[in-house]
């Protein structure tokens, strides 16, 4: 039996940091509108929606094709709410719409505008193939590695976590990750049972530097720009 998957593209309204940026235009096209698009090209999504408390925001995802089944509540739609509940609301509202109970979601946020639909895909496999609680997508930490962190005791500059060896080159060090913010996958009943996003098995799929972008502020919208440049010169699509 195959598996039944809701993506779930989570757009608030009313972003602090760059005012309206799920809709702003990014290459001539709408931020949400790269997420839509890569979901759409998924082999492994069968339920693709938009979670979002904005009407303008609805009315912009449904131009790209997405569905839009509901305006998600005030209550869970403030700045600091976290995914937890907007997931568990979407699954509760969508297992009611279509009448069938969902193995797996998926978040997307359009603030990674560059992932491509063999993101999503993978990332879910890993999930599937190990049984694991979710599934996220990781990228090289680069140079910010936490080896090299610090922290103050008074004066005094102290291992954040862990020794930093003297004199060892960055590309000796061990490799390490992050979270790329591009594709976030998880069992249904790690949400809707035990109220969590990652769980205690977490695995991973690794995607590239030149696509891994959060765009928070206007820096980080200037970066984008940039990057979608570079990335249309080396002939991706979008």
């Amino acid at each position: 039996m195959s598996k039944k998957i809701l993506g779930v593209i989570t757009a608030r309204g009313g972003s602090q940091g760059l005012p309206g940026k799920n809709i702003k235009l990014l290459g001539g096209k709408p931020l949400i509108a790269y997420s839509i698009e890569a979901a759409k090209r998924s082999n492994l999504l069968t339920h693709i929606i938009v979670s979002t408390d904005s009407e303008e925001i609805a009315a912009v995802a449904k131009q790209y094709g997405a569905e839009v089944p509901f305006l998600r509540p005030k209550e869970i739609s403030g700045d600091d709410t976290p995914h937890t509940p907007v997931m568990i609301h979407a699954i509760s509202e969508m297992e009611k719409k279509v009448s069938e109970i969902f193995d797996y979601a998926v978040i997307l946020q359009p603030t990674s505008p560059f992932r491509v639909p063999e993101d999503i895909d993978e990332t879910l496999k890993k999930l599937i193939k190990f049984e694991a609680d979710s599934s996220v997508t990781l990228v090289d930490v680069g140079d910010f590695h936490p080896i090299k962190a610090k922290r103050l005791e008074g004066d005094r500059v102290l291992p954040f976590c862990m020794d930093e060896e003297e004199g060892v080159r960055r590309q000796d060090l061990p490799q390490a990750y992050r979270r790329s913010g591009s594709v976030y996958a998880m069992r249904r009943d790690l949400l809707m049972k035990d109220k969590r996003l990652y769980g205690d098995n977490i695995v991973g799929y690794v995607v590239p530097e030149e696509r891994s972008v959060d765009i928070n502020d206007g820096i980080d919208w200037m970066r984008a720009e940039a990057m979608l440049s570079d990335l249309i010169n080396k002939g991706y699509e979008f």
